[in-house]
């Protein structure tokens, strides 16, 4: 049975944003993540796979943190799909080889093998050394 879509906008905004479901979800338990962590993978990570399935790697690389707040939100919802509201920068590749991340994943933590709330593909790019890469959009993040 699908959802409505002002329910699948409602999970969105609660995932992503912090804003409370009323009468039926809050974002109050005892230290709510304030944080989320978005991934680049070099291939989809997949429905089975966590922030570390097939994570790029290069020297400098790191995560982009993004903040979780129902009041300077950093994502816009609309009819169920998330897209951020300002470009998510990742750090220089300082190494010596480019790699080319295809997807990119939302989850809760800065590193390691973490579960991971949405992904989707992005706009392919090699990542050459002394390169950074922003990302305006991330397809396919929405709630059905």
């Amino acid at each position: 049975m699908p959802k409505s879509t002002a329910i699948c906008t409602d999970i969105l905004e609660l995932l992503l944003n912090a804003t409370p479901i009323t009468s039926l979800a809050l974002n109050a338990t005892a230290t709510p993540a304030a944080t989320l962590y978005v991934a680049l993978h070099t291939a989809d990570p997949g429905a089975g796979g966590t922030q570390a399935t097939n994570e790029v790697a290069y020297t400098g690389y790191a995560r982009a943190s993004v903040a979780r707040n129902p009041t300077t939100k950093a994502w816009t919802i609309t009819n169920g799909s998330a897209k951020p509201v300002s470009p998510i920068t990742f750090p220089k590749n300082t190494g010596t080889t480019t790699v080319t991340p295809t997807h990119a994943s939302i989850g809760l933590a800065s590193t390691g093998t973490s579960k991971f709330l949405y992904s989707g593909a992005i706009t392919n790019r090699a990542i050459a050394p002394g390169d950074s890469l922003i990302v305006e959009a991330i397809s396919e993040i929405k709630e059905t």
